[in-house]
């Protein structure tokens, strides 16, 4: 590897960032709101309903959205990395990779991701504290863009950008030969330069080193959709709903009352003090100085808000039905617990979703990894193909359902194995290790070898008649 000794940028690197940027631009505010509607933070303005500031603490929002999205990746457990071609096995080295990265929380972090914005991204570069383990990152959408070639359907660039503390614009220019680090001036973008760094990286990849994950990939589109686009319109309609209730709450909490032949002043407690507009209203007795005669007091009838939870969870039985979670998902319980095969029913379109997004990432990630081997090896694993990403069982599984189904796979002919058993369990690699070691052990027990080879010496015995006397 070998580092490029040049200070500024060419014509076509320049302009190359400029079009990386203003397609970032172009996505911001689809990824604001995105965010927004993911945390639950979207103002009422925003979905069409115009609220007074004196009636802004009744606004509600359920977020269905989070909801949703979280309970896909939280199903999205990856079990293993194979090496691709033939007959394919586990890697201890991509495995090192796997856990030196700490991929098993930022893979949830990229699932999550890229459901939210419709697309992530992944890189892999050179690792100064630790050459033996490339560093693999996973990149914000709202921070990076790329350009694809849509003859070829390969990226030609990819730029990362941030803002530091200080709030200097810093960013990174991604190419098939090269990765320049970059800081904008006055002038424009410059390579940036620190100390011995001269801030270009000549790797001579032929690719670059990024992997663009799209969610609800589309032909020749490149941005992806979000996973909440269909939920958003009904996530606002409950918002509507359930801001009216809260309003309705408020005014029928206490039944409203009616007087005729009193003023605000004949208010007045048995000092003949005027008393306060809010305990007028909450308190049941009133005092006044006039008689009985000329005053008319009643109550308005409680309104019945049945309306409302109506609404309401008409709209949670169609977002139920656009997003496949069950209806119980959206607090609608029954008094009895469903059944093992009842729940694994009523979850199928959720699986299905959850099993179809699992093929799309993996691919993805066993990209990642084999520019991981790149990185590590000097050379593309099995010409150049992604390694393969095994995932565990997205549905909700019982210890008991899966102690049964293991079991009758191994009774009679065994169609399994022990450590085929452990996969099926969701066993990582790490387990295994350990219960292989806890076999050895007891392998090499020296009671039960002394107790084997007193057994051995028995059955020889037996079958000797001069042992017999």
């Amino acid at each position: 590897m070998t580092v490029a000794l040049r200070t500024t940028l060419s014509s076509d690197e320049r302009d190359m960032i400029g079009k990386l940027n203003a397609k970032l631009h172009k996505l911001q505010p689809r990824d604001r709101l995105n965010e927004a509607y993911f945390e639950g933070e979207q103002r009422l303005k925003q979905i069409g309903i115009a609220v007074p500031p004196e009636l802004r603490v009744f606004e509600l929002v359920v977020n269905w959205n989070r909801m949703y999205v979280g309970e896909i990746a939280r199903r999205q457990k990856i079990k293993s990395i194979m090496v691709p071609g033939g007959k394919k096995k586990r890697s201890k080295a991509l495995q090192e990779g796997f856990d030196a990265n700490n991929l098993s929380s930022e893979i949830g972090l990229l699932n999550t991701e890229t459901m939210i914005f419709g697309r992530c991204f992944g890189t892999v570069g050179t690792n100064d504290e630790d050459a033996g383990h490339p560093r693999i990152a996973i990149e914000s959408p709202t921070q990076m863009s790329c350009l694809i070639d849509r003859g070829r359907r390969r990226m030609d660039a990819a730029f990362r950008q941030y803002r530091t503390e200080e709030g200097q614009r810093v960013g990174t220019l991604l190419l098939p030969d090269r990765t320049i680090q970059v800081v904008a001036g006055r002038g424009g973008w410059e390579i940036d330069e620190v100390g011995d760094d001269t801030g270009v990286d000549d790797h001579g990849l032929g690719r670059v080193p990024v992997v663009l994950f799209l969610n609800r990939r589309r032909l020749s589109k490149w941005t992806g959709t979000s996973e909440m686009a269909d939920l958003i319109p009904l996530v606002d309609a409950a918002a509507r709903a359930l801001t009216n209730l809260q309003v309705a709450l408020e005014t029928h909490s206490v039944p409203q009352k009616w007087v005729l032949g009193l003023s605000k002043g004949d208010f007045v407690d048995k000092n003949g003090q005027p008393i306060p507009v809010w305990q007028a209203y909450y308190t049941s007795i009133w005092a006044n100085q006039k008689s009985p005669k000329e005053v008319e007091v009643g109550q308005f009838s409680a309104s019945d808000l049945k309306n409302f939870h109506d609404t309401t969870n008409h709209y949670a039985a169609l977002a139920s039905s656009v997003t496949g979670l069950p209806f119980r998902f959206f607090g609608q319980n029954t008094a009895n617990p469903a059944a093992e095969g009842a729940i694994r029913a009523d979850e199928s379109r959720l699986i299905s979703n959850t099993e179809d997004k699992n093929e799309a990432q993996g691919v993805g990630i066993g990209w990642l990894m084999s520019l991981y081997e790149r990185f590590r090896t000097g050379e593309w694993p099995a010409a150049g193909l992604a390694m393969k990403v095994e995932w565990r069982n997205p549905a909700t599984p019982t210890k008991a359902e899966e102690a049964d189904f293991i079991q009758k796979l191994n009774g009679g002919t065994p169609v399994l194995s022990r450590e085929g058993s452990w996969d099926e369990m969701g066993w990582d690699e790490a387990r295994k290790d350990r219960e292989r070691g806890y076999f050895e052990q007891e392998a090499s027990d020296p009671v039960l070898d002394r107790l084997t080879r007193n057994l051995n010496v028995d059955n020889a015995n037996a079958d000797d008649p001069a042992s017999l006397g």
